[in-house]
């Protein structure tokens, strides 16, 4: 049976409903889908339902009931999901879910969510995840190619539903990105975002234009995602590079130093959630509903093909948007095509009336370096000392 709760609960200046089963996942689903009620309403064991169309959802069959009643059904139903391991929203700012830990033997799944991928990179970067004793198994389409569009991996729908599989196989442990490019803000709306949450937490792995794909999931499903290397770039990185992503992934207790020797832009020492990614990415995702601003956390930058000029927009642009309100502290990357000294004086007019640490040169970013940031995990920035240590391993 449905269930449905009076619209009582605040957010976003109006109040919400949660809607149930007290039989199963699949009942609710279909009800939702049925009445309309976008797969991103899902959170962890109910849908969100604005007060506006509590009525509507009466009518077409739900069951009104009280609040606490609906946690009684979902109990005894054995379908309530609690925010501390499970998947579901969390505050902008709170830690996310910490996946488990790799071990050999793991089947790691490799998809091309953007970009197409060249078979001899790709076939480098797997003896690299192979010799780490891990499985690997392909998407369907990770060499596919769009019919019309030269610079995608197949149709949107195609990368989609490699990544959703990828995701829900119960044997997967982690997803790994092919290549970046672009082509991830793409699949966000065609993801099943319901059943990605009931697949539990899984490990995805990627850089850059993936950033578009992090995001959405610390906003919907409340998960930790390594921003790493990709696994055509993992095969080109230094040895150094792929003992660091081989650490944090296997033995994350021997991998709390992120970085070290960066470069002080504006002092002082700050603890706060790693947030960000690729620069351009964050800023093409303003304004949509799975953009997570940097309010409580420590943001990490990167970028290629962005001179100064181009940062300073970028930044500017994150300004006005206010996606920095609140944040804790600031470090930057790789930013390829531009040099440092052009980059810190950029830094420095945009970000120091933050009042917040900021240092620049961590690396991380498109080079051969690219040591990997655990977003969503707590860390502390020395700005004096040049410094960026996680304070808990990045998997569980």
């Amino acid at each position: 049976m449905i269930l449905v709760d009076p619209p009582s609960w605040p957010a976003h200046g109006r109040l919400w409903s949660h809607l149930v089963s007290d039989t199963s996942y699949a009942e609710l689903h279909a009800f939702a889908r049925g009445i309309g009620v976008p797969a991103r309403g899902f959170d962890r064991d109910h849908y969100d339902v604005p007060e506006e169309r509590y009525d509507a959802v009466v009518a077409a069959g739900a069951r009104p009931v009280g609040s606490r009643e609906v946690v009684v059904a979902l109990t005894r139903a054995g379908l309530r999901r609690r925010r501390g391991n499970s998947l579901g929203r969390r505050a902008v700012g709170a830690p996310l879910l910490r996946p488990r830990r790799l071990v050999p033997g793991d089947v790691v799944s490799v998809v091309a969510p953007a970009g197409p991928v060249l078979p001899e990179r790709l076939a480098v970067g797997v003896r690299v995840l192979e010799s780490w004793g891990l499985t690997v198994r392909f998407g369907p389409h990770v060499l596919g190619r769009h019919p019309s569009l030269e610079h995608l991996a197949g149709t949107d729908a195609e990368r989609a539903a490699d990544l959703r599989d990828a995701w829900c196989a119960p044997d997967v442990a982690a997803v790994w990105a092919a290549r970046g490019g672009y082509g991830c803000h793409r699949l966000v709306d065609l993801l099943d975002w319901p059943a990605l949450a009931e697949a539990g937490p899984r490990l995805l792995i990627g850089f850059s234009d993936v950033t578009a794909l992090h995001e959405a999931l610390a906003q919907r499903l409340g998960v930790v995602g390594m921003h790493a290397p990709v696994v055509t770039s993992l095969g080109e990185s230094t040895d150094s590079t792929q003992e660091r992503v081989r650490r944090t992934l296997f033995e994350p207790e021997q991998a709390l130093r992120v970085a070290e020797g960066l470069r002080r832009v504006t002092g002082g020492v700050a603890e706060g959630v790693l947030v960000g990614g690729n620069a351009r990415v964050l800023t093409a995702g303003l304004g949509t509903p799975v953009s997570r601003p940097a309010q409580g956390g420590l943001v990490v930058l990167e970028d290629i093909g962005e001179p100064a000029y181009k940062l300073d927009g970028l930044l500017t642009q994150l300004l006005r948007a206010g996606w920095f309100a609140g944040v804790r502290g600031v470090v930057t990357g790789h930013f390829s095509d531009a040099a440092d000294t052009d980059v810190d004086a950029v830094l420095v007019d945009r970000l120091s009336g933050l009042g917040v640490p900021v240092v620049s040169g961590a690396p991380v970013g498109h080079e051969d370096d690219n040591r990997p940031v655990p977003l969503g995990v707590p860390a502390r920035l020395d700005a004096d000392a040049g410094t960026l240590d996680l304070l808990l391993p990045a998997l569980a």
